[in-house]
């Protein structure tokens, strides 16, 4: 369940509104679908671990992602969303007219190292993470979360082992009257694992 803040921490006096825009990239594949490949993938296709779906409260996922040194194993966890309020939007921005009747939306996701290399210039595993209210994307908001309470900037991890945690947060602009918050983590090109907070 969200936790309601009466005050978000930022790392600059205002913080970055940027727009997330995505694109489906459509298939070139012009592969002729009765030929003998694709008929024989039909009947045998290759074994491929699935991933993403919905999620239950505690609930861990695993996924990979290629880190700088190599690719790294991951446990992922969604703990809690932080829903502050319209006021502590319109300060954090530097345009307040754009985020009128929204607010600010704190993911807090625990990291941990299963499998890999040892991390020592920073992590990317935060960028697979996406805040969603009421089934649309939110806008993402630069440089307000890494010094939220309990949150670690991920670029400042210059050390990272096996079976150490870490907690990055992401925070993304909803609509303030949104009934439900989602968190969002996917490895590149893979289908998101899905928590669910209900905004109450």
């Amino acid at each position: 369940m969200p936790h309601h803040t009466t005050a978000l921490r930022l790392v600059a006096p205002v913080a970055v509104l940027a727009l997330s825009l995505t694109a489906c990239g459509g298939s070139d594949d012009n592969a002729d679908a009765k030929s003998p490949a694709t008929e024989k993938a039909k009947v045998f296709p290759s074994p491929e671990p699935t991933s993403g779906g919905a999620m239950k409260a505690g609930e861990i996922a695993t996924g990979k992602v290629e880190e700088d040194p190599g690719k790294v194993t991951y446990e992922i966890l969604a703990q809690k969303v932080d829903v502050g309020t319209e006021a502590e939007a319109a300060k954090a921005v530097s345009e307040p007219d754009k985020v009128k009747g929204k607010v600010l939306a704190t993911a807090y996701l625990k990291y941990t190292h299963k499998s890999g290399p040892a991390l020592t210039d920073g992590a990317d595993v935060h960028d697979g993470t996406t805040v969603f209210a009421d089934g649309q994307r939110g806008t993402v908001l630069i440089g307000a979360s890494e010094d939220a309470a309990g949150c670690e900037d991920p670029y400042d991890v210059d050390s990272w082992k096996q079976g150490e945690s870490h907690v990055f947060c992401e925070t993304y602009v909803i609509p303030a009257n949104a009934k439900n918050v989602e968190v969002h983590w996917s490895e590149e090109d893979g289908e998101p694992y899905i928590w669910k907070f209900p905004n109450a």
